[in-house]
């Protein structure tokens, strides 16, 4: 009865959010509050509703287990429930699994090419490939909001902002450097290379998220420039704004409005600063965070891309999949990150006493 303890508390606020929106004198912003919190706890207590159902449905098979005439069915219901009791249970313990605040918010993805010069610049376009090709399957927003081109038409460094259902929740995981063995196109030999690019996906920032005072930025507009160094267009629209306190320094060029480009670059540096300040409470809350699936430590390697062998191995779950071009065009890379999610779950349950 020890989950069951667990869960009165949960039944009982859910009972006590009910209430407060029944009275009817809360305000527009607490009444969107406590609903939100309402909405979410609600698969939960149906759960547990359903489990302590259960629980009681197994109690009065067993006196039947005594009749003659009802053994054979009792017994056979009893079975049922002995199979359902245990699924119900696992249902709330994930849903009592603390939840992660962001989760349910866009996502800033940026990819920087690594070792391996243009071919790793190739690379990171693949890795971009990759990810707006899941998002089309889980029919979110996919825009490129800043970029670098290297001189072969990879990306030296490239910032999309992806939009939807539970965007980080998902792409959270993918921070860390990604690796991949292949034959360059620019080898004339033949030969395997081994590049690398890393990848970090911060939680989309919003403005009740992180308050950033004006006089702690420095502004600086210059002209546009393009793979070569060229510039790219005759006004000063290229934007790079550093905040001082932190040093955090973000670059915007790719609109031609410089009002544009600000407005993107001043995003992506709330959510930077945002980004830095989740990490240094999650370094707080847990001594060794590289243990966990998803520690977002962006310097650690997390996946081999292997071409030669039609592989994709996630070194954190030593799990390798032999279907390497529908992970890379993004159709199958669900079956990575659901993986993924999978096991942090499973590593915070055995971390919850019930």
């Amino acid at each position: 009865m020890a989950l069951l303890d667990k869960l009165m508390p949960v039944k009982a606020r859910h009972e006590e959010l009910a209430a407060l929106m029944a009275e009817g004198n809360l305000s527009g912003e607490d009444y969107v509050k406590l609903s939100t919190e309402y909405a979410e706890m609600e698969s939960v207590v149906g759960a547990v509703n359903a489990y302590e159902g259960a629980l009681t449905e197994k109690d009065d098979l067993k006196s039947l287990l005594n009749d003659p005439e009802m053994k054979e069915m009792a017994a056979m219901e009893m079975r049922a429930l002995d199979e359902k009791i245990p699924v119900l249970e696992e249902q709330i313990k994930l849903a009592l699994i603390p939840k992660d605040s962001a989760d349910a918010k866009n996502a800033i993805l940026e990819i920087r090419a690594g070792t391996g010069g243009d071919e790793a610049a190739l690379f990171a376009a693949d890795l971009l490939a990759m990810y707006k090709g899941y998002a089309a399957t889980q029919k979110w927003k996919f825009e490129i909001v800043n970029s670098s081109l290297s001189d072969l038409g990879g990306f030296k460094e490239v910032v999309a902002e992806i939009q939807g259902h539970n965007v980080f929740e998902k792409l959270k995981y993918e921070s860390g450097v990604h690796r991949v063995q292949r034959i360059p196109k620019t080898e004339s030999g033949g030969r395997i290379h081994t590049s690398a690019a890393t990848v970090a996906v911060l939680p989309e920032a919003e403005d009740v998220d992180i308050h950033i005072d004006t006089k702690d930025l420095r502004i600086d507009t210059y002209r546009a420039q393009g793979a070569g160094g060229q510039h790219v267009n005759k006004t000063d629209s290229a934007v790079r704004i550093t905040h001082i306190p932190t040093g955090t320094v973000v670059e915007m060029q790719d609109d031609r409005s410089q009002h544009k480009n600000k407005a993107k670059a001043m995003a992506i540096l709330r959510t930077r600063i945002y980004d830095a300040e989740r990490q240094k409470l999650d370094d707080e809350r847990a001594t060794d965070r590289k243990s966990q699936v998803g520690s977002g430590d962006r310097s650690e390697r997390i996946r081999t891309y292997n071409f030669p062998q039609g592989r994709v191995t996630d070194h954190r779950i030593n799990l390798t999949l032999y279907k390497l071009e529908t992970v890379v065009s993004g159709e199958d890379l669900y079956e990575v990150i659901d993986q993924l999610i999978a096991e942090d779950h499973a590593a915070k349950l055995s971390d919850m006493e019930f």
